[in-house]
């Protein structure tokens, strides 16, 4: 397993309320839509994503208002 694979994993297993909180009503197709939680997808590990809608659903973002993600971030754009 890769350590994308594992950081996720862990982050899986210590989500924040938040996380819970939508996790609880987005789970088991409860919208008619598969969402997966603490994704990794290229270099980075989103917090839910739907292949299916093209959604990418992000929570507690406030690490992308730091000056080196701002960066890592406009990379992907």
């Amino acid at each position: 397993m890769n350590s994308k694979n594992i950081l996720a994993r862990n982050l899986r297993k210590n989500q924040t309320p938040q996380e819970q909180k939508l996790w609880h009503y987005i789970r088991n197709n409860q919208l008619g839509v598969k969402f997966k939680r603490q994704h990794p997808i290229g270099d980075y590990i989103v917090d839910f994503v739907c292949r299916e809608k093209w959604l990418i659903i992000e929570l507690d973002g406030s690490q992308h208002n730091e000056d080196n993600n701002i960066i890592k971030d406009k990379e992907i754009y």
